[in-house]
């Protein structure tokens, strides 16, 4: 039976996070509070898990899952190389609403979708997503809706789209953003704007020392 916890005092808040890590240790499915909107998220490296949140969105396994991280270090494991271009996004926009598409690691076991040897990172600028990303480590998590319904920005919203899917919802307030992350794909020669949403393209293109019409132009 799913639960909603609020986590906006410290007791109720250690509780519910400590309910979300052990379902997601179980593999289930836990929706979570972040900067840009609710996120349904799972354990990444458990494919069962993975393959549950894409069924429970109504999605195809052609749009991969994007996995969010507790730590700016946490992203090393996980690329094939750690380059330039995604380290100064990183230090310039982690936490907070960039979404970054790079090489994955060769040697890592999980199965996000059909990913083309990508992986597509974010550190969600948010307390209690943090504090669960650090108790779980990385984690699978796309938006907490039915997929072609909008994006929820309360545990509500989430609830009211996604039910008894889900073991446990982490209620951590109005998301502050309320749009989607940006999408910057750095896995070819030239990066490339994918969505534009929470961090607009003008900010990347500073901290690429690129032109913004040249990054959005690139798709």
């Amino acid at each position: 039976m799913s639960k909603i916890y609020q986590c906006d005092e410290g007791e109720s808040r250690a509780t519910g996070i400590a309910a979300a890590a052990e379902a997601v240790r179980g593999g289930r499915l836990v929706v979570l509070p972040t900067d840009t909107v609710y996120g349904l998220g799972c354990d990444a490296f458990n494919n069962d898990a993975v393959a549950s949140l894409l069924a429970t969105k109504h999605r195809g396994p052609d749009m991969p899952v994007p996995v969010l991280v507790g730590s700016w270090d946490t992203i090393q494991g996980l690329v094939r190389e750690y380059s330039p271009r995604a380290k100064s996004l990183v230090e310039a926009f982690w936490p907070g609403g960039l979404s970054i598409v790079v090489p994955e690691a060769p040697s890592l076991p999980w199965n996000l979708g059909d990913t083309r040897g990508t992986v597509m990172l974010r550190m969600p600028l948010h307390p209690v997503a943090i504090e669960l990303l650090r108790e779980t480590g990385p984690m699978a998590v796309s938006s907490a809706n039915i997929s072609g319904q909008q994006p929820p920005t309360t545990a509500v919203n989430a609830k009211q789209q996604l039910g008894s899917a889900v073991s446990v919802y982490l209620d951590g307030g109005t998301a502050p953003v309320g749009e989607p992350s940006s999408i910057v794909d750095l896995a070819g020669p030239v990066p490339r704007l994918l969505r534009e949403g929470a961090i607009s393209g003008e900010r990347i293109a500073g901290v690429l020392d690129m032109d913004v019409e040249t990054l959005r132009g690139a798709r």
